[in-house]
């Protein structure tokens, strides 16, 4: 809420959330087309292009608590040659990009952050700011195992077969479930020991 209170500070926030959301999406793409599935590719979002991956609600999301989505890449598990595994790997493909992105970017302040804060001053830390805290975000909220986020994709490669109607009933009320939890803050308890965990990968 305070980023829509501070107009400067949310201009300088659409770079990361641009970028944090694009790269996830397309991240998965490539991942999927690397095992087999073309789906993304076919449906034109195996691209950077924000407007291919934007979703409203997840976007105001991020804005708003710090964590949100874009519009899922479409994924055909029928081209995967080995499905659970690949699977994990396409899901968890974006929340690695995210992370890599951070990771990037703090050794891009730790060795040019006197010369980068010389040149754009602290607009330009805030920049960088802003793309750590947000793909980190992002990371954290899509390793939370609720439908339709990438932690539930990866919860269901690991389902034995017995339970997986079980999964496959609770996606059909996934989005509505998490967002009463994220009405409620009760989220926060499922997403503030992942991103504390993810916080001590980054190389400070």
């Amino acid at each position: 809420m305070r980023l829509l209170q501070d107009p400067v500070r949310l201009l300088l926030t659409i770079p990361a959330l641009l970028w944090a959301l694009s790269f996830h999406e397309f991240c998965h793409g490539f991942a999927a087309r690397m095992v087999g599935d073309p789906t993304a590719e076919r449906y034109g979002r195996l691209t950077l292009n924000p407007f291919a991956h934007f979703d409203l609600v997840g976007t105001l999301m991020l804005l708003l608590v710090g964590f949100g989505w874009a519009k899922p890449v479409p994924i055909n598990t029928r081209y995967f040659k080995h499905p659970r595994r690949d699977l994990i790997i396409v899901s968890l493909a974006g929340v690695a990009g995210n992370i890599l992105t951070a990771i990037i970017t703090v050794l891009f302040f730790r060795f040019f952050g006197a010369r980068w804060y010389a040149m754009t001053g602290r607009a330009g830390l805030v920049v960088l700011g802003q793309m750590i805290n947000i793909n980190m975000g992002l990371a954290a909220f899509n390793l939370i195992p609720i439908p339709p986020l990438d932690g539930s994709r990866v919860l269901e490669a690991f389902l034995p077969f017995k339970y997986l109607h079980i999964y496959y009933w609770l996606e059909h009320y996934g989005t509505i479930i998490l967002l009463v939890l994220l009405m409620t803050g009760i989220i926060n308890v499922l997403f503030d020991p992942i991103i504390s965990f993810l916080w001590k990968l980054l190389p400070y």
